[in-house]
């Protein structure tokens, strides 16, 4: 059920420019998402069009977690796509479905996150990058195990920025979901046609 429309575009306050224009970081470690041929998913930036001066804050930050993480690509987006599966965001879900296939995620890869850390598909690096999205939002804390094998293969610069993107993408869930924010039309489309 949806407790806030979201703006259209053409509704936007002038402000959003600013906002969006946020989302490009000082700098960047990785090249844009692609968007050419890639549905808009609008909603969510229309929800936020609700509180400009929240949308830019959000997007600086989100510019880091997408374009200059120390983490690479297929990392960060395992543990956004994990986080989704926890919080049962359809949204964030489909987004980021959208995205996997452009890092290195494949088909069979998507539909095992949603049985987590602990199946045999993953790598031991994988299996531990899954554990800090479960760690996290079950506990509010890396557990020492998961700490140890992170600690085998990321820096602490990228164990930060996991620990961020957990926590940004559990936040952007629960406004989502809170707010009955729908999956786009564009979106499901394009889902449906892969």
């Amino acid at each position: 059920m949806t407790r806030v429309v979201p703006l259209p575009a053409a509704e936007w306050p002038t402000e959003m420019r600013g906002a969006l224009a946020a989302m490009d970081p000082p700098v960047r470690r990785h090249p844009p998402l692609q968007t050419e041929g890639r549905p808009k998913g609008l909603n969510v930036l229309g929800a936020l069009a609700h509180h400009p001066e929240l949308a830019h804050a959000f997007f600086t930050f989100n510019g880091h977690l997408l374009a200059a993480t120390s983490l690479t690509p297929r990392r960060r987006e395992l543990l956004i796509l994990r986080t989704a599966v926890i919080r049962q965001s359809e949204y964030e879900w489909a987004q980021h479905v959208v995205i996997a296939g452009d890092v290195g995620i494949s088909r069979t890869e998507l539909a095992q996150i949603a049985w987590g850390p602990d199946s045999a598909l993953w790598s031991k690096e994988d299996a531990a990058i899954l554990r800090v999205a479960d760690d996290l939002i079950t506990d509010g804390t890396i557990s020492d195990s998961t700490w140890t094998a992170l600690t085998g293969f990321l820096s602490t610069q990228e164990i930060l920025d996991a620990i961020f993107t957990v926590g940004a993408y559990e936040t952007l869930g629960w406004m989502l979901r809170s707010l009955g924010i729908e999956l786009d039309e564009d979106v499901r489309k394009h889902l449906e046609a892969d």
